[in-house]
């Protein structure tokens, strides 16, 4: 991997995507629209904001970015960009990382977009330092943006990319925490949510929310972490320069 066409990579998406209002609002806008609607719905329930508001955060720049990723790719590959990119010196590893940098970079404004939204404006109470909830939902983000990046290797048009949404993400919001606390879950129910990262997302953000530090705090954040670095090098390896 070379610094120099990985980080030429993440510019050129940037590009991409500055001249992209609708990407732009989808990316920085539509999780504080979603949030404030969430707040908005809850404003007569003393205390349910703030029960679920913290989740909430964790929920939606993962969605948004596991969409927007993954679409993006393939759009990349079936347009025949991404075979020219390939017939140069760049890698597979090139592409995946800067891919991953631009996002990321995104999914940081998004966060900090996001995170001072919803606690100033909507009033979500934080018992642990907001910088640690931005944090938290910048990994999330980058979460999405990894198994977006992996899905994208499995579809062959967009509209197939988002029929991921059904596989990979809504049972990791059914069984995530988010409904019902995972310890209270039947115990077949409750293993299968412990192999699932979103589970993991949530539980960091509760932990921040609720003033937990610690282990407590740090193993879902090293878990989450880990499942994005081994997401990007499966999505490294099984990229592919077109479309079948």
């Amino acid at each position: 991997m070379n610094p120099k066409r990985t980080f030429a990579v993440a510019g050129r998406v940037l590009r991409q995507l500055s001249h992209d209002p609708r990407s732009i609002a989808l990316l920085l806008l539509a999780p504080s629209l979603l949030v404030g609607l969430f707040a908005w719905l809850f404003s007569d329930q003393e205390g349910t904001f703030d029960q679920f508001g913290g989740p909430i955060l964790a929920l939606f720049p993962f969605i948004l970015m596991f969409i927007i990723t993954s679409v993006t790719t393939l759009r990349e590959r079936r347009s025949g960009t991404l075979e020219r990119l390939m017939s140069t010196p760049l890698g597979k590893g090139d592409f995946i990382v800067g891919y991953g940098i631009a996002f990321g970079l995104a999914a940081t404004v998004q966060a900090v977009i996001t995170v001072t939204f919803a606690t100033v404006v909507c009033g979500l109470e934080v018992s642990g330092p907001i910088w640690q909830l931005g944090a938290v939902a910048v990994l999330d983000a980058l979460l999405g943006t990894a198994l977006g990046l992996l899905a994208s290797a499995f579809a062959r048009t967009e509209f197939q990319a988002v029929q991921f949404m059904p596989l990979v993400v809504f049972p990791q919001i059914i069984l995530g925490g988010l409904f019902m606390p995972r310890d209270q879950m039947p115990d077949v129910l409750h293993a299968i949510s412990n192999w699932l990262p979103l589970s993991y997302a949530i539980d960091a953000v509760t932990a921040v929310t609720d003033g937990t530090e610690g282990w407590d705090l740090g193993r879902p954040l090293i878990i989450i972490a880990s499942v994005t670095v081994v997401a990007l090098v499966l999505a490294a390896a099984t990229l592919r320069r077109r479309s079948p």
